[in-house]
């Protein structure tokens, strides 16, 4: 599969990438990417809810009536969880959601959702993207030459760049990712991607068989 090159003018250049069909032209595996993007929301979780129990609440342990003759049912202290105000009987406690996948896997998961947004046409490639300083409104202007302004785009570039990050850290609907920090989640939930050249070449090395 070629791809066109644009500049950040929205124009084609003379230049095309390949792409790597074993990355971008797979069959889908669909519970890859299930496993994946469940993982990425559960190692997000911080598992910190707690609820008190009834050796949590502080109170008198005082037997409140007795056990038997006053024609209602049994009851102990107030701490008792069938009480307002007593502890709670079976509530959640603090626990580490995260759980481990197969690097394998993971690698089929991404190839997986990369496929997809390559068959939907969703995967756009920019020949270069510097910014002299961090700049909101350059950023803007080089995604509404790209038909892309309003949409959710995910751009992934090669290594880390300060000043992209920042120029598009204020747009809604815009996320920056360095190639060798792309996720399931992240390209599943866009609508296009926007590569560099550069960043194409970082995944056909990060996620070559």
């Amino acid at each position: 599969m070629e791809l066109e090159i644009f500049n950040t003018e929205g124009k084609k250049t003379s230049k095309k990438v390949k792409l790597d069909e074993s990355i971008f032209g797979m069959e889908p595996n669909d519970h890859a990417i299930y496993l994946d993007v469940k993982q990425y929301h559960a190692n997000n979780r911080q598992g910190t809810h707690k609820s008190k129990e009834r050796g949590e609440i502080s109170g008198s342990t005082k037997k409140l009536k007795k056990q038997k003759g006053t024609g209602g049912a049994r009851v102990g202290s107030k701490k008792s969880p069938l009480l307002h105000g007593g502890g709670t009987a079976f509530g959640p406690k603090p626990r580490d959601y995260s759980f481990k996948l197969n690097k394998k896997l993971k690698k089929v998961a991404r190839r997986s959702a990369l496929s997809y947004k390559a068959k939907a046409d969703g995967i756009m490639v920019l020949d270069s993207m510097t910014f002299e300083a961090p700049k909101t409104s350059q950023f803007k202007t080089m995604l509404s030459n790209l038909k892309l302004e309003g949409t959710k785009v995910l751009v992934v570039v090669p290594t880390i760049e300060a000043n992209v990050y920042l120029s598009a850290r204020n747009l809604p609907r815009t996320e920056v990712r360095v190639a060798k920090d792309l996720n399931t989640y992240d390209i599943m939930n866009c609508q296009r991607i926007l590569f560099t050249e550069g960043a194409i070449e970082a995944v056909h090395e990060n996620l070559k068989n």
